[in-house]
């Protein structure tokens, strides 16, 4: 099996998939904060290299409703970004999961498939993640934990904020490689 995770720069979900023998590439517009293979690059590149699987990450800053009140200011922008999702989401690749949180996705392309949370996975965090799947099963909650809190919510501006809002929770990539992987 060969896994593409686009727009990811973390490596966190591509190396989830690394640790369970099933080789994986990140793809991103930035280099990795990791070690392991990834492309730095417009993913249009190599979407159409052989993937058996992709999970997507498209940047929300466009499309996530949190930030509604700026999209009458940002129309271009929210058009091309539903434009990269759809061209994600018409991949010639047989399994697809894209993820994003509450956004314009849901009303512009279609609903998703799945809303899931980190407190489902082991994270003590509420942070409603959609996921629009093609030829993939739901994905199925591995560890319910108590104490919930809104830290990403919560997350005080700074500089790099939006990049660390991006970064995939450890346990959800987990999930995703060991029931996806398996597909």
């Amino acid at each position: 099996m060969k896994v593409l995770v686009a727009c990811e720069f973390s490596g966190v979900v591509r190396s989830a998939f690394l640790r369970r023998g099933i080789y994986a590439m990140s793809c991103d517009l930035l280099e990795s904060d990791s070690g392991g293979p990834h492309y730095c690059g417009d993913v249009a590149d190599i979407i159409g290299d052989g993937w058996d699987l992709m999970i997507a990450h498209p940047p929300c800053t466009h499309l996530a409703v949190s930030g509604a009140r700026w999209f009458k200011n940002k129309v271009k922008e929210q058009e091309e970004a539903l434009d990269f999702v759809r061209m994600l989401l018409n991949a010639p690749i047989d399994k697809i999961a894209l993820e994003n949180p509450v956004s314009v996705i849901s009303t512009r392309i279609r609903k998703p498939d799945q809303i899931i949370q980190p407190w489902q996975f082991g994270h003590g965090e509420t942070k409603k993640t959609c996921l629009w799947l093609k030829n993939l099963p739901l994905l199925q909650p591995t560890d319910i934990v108590e104490g919930r809190e809104a830290r990403i919510h919560r997350m005080p501006p700074s500089s790099d904020r939006g990049r660390l809002r991006s970064i995939t929770y450890p346990g959800i990539a987990a999930a995703m490689a060991q029931q996806w992987g398996e597909q």
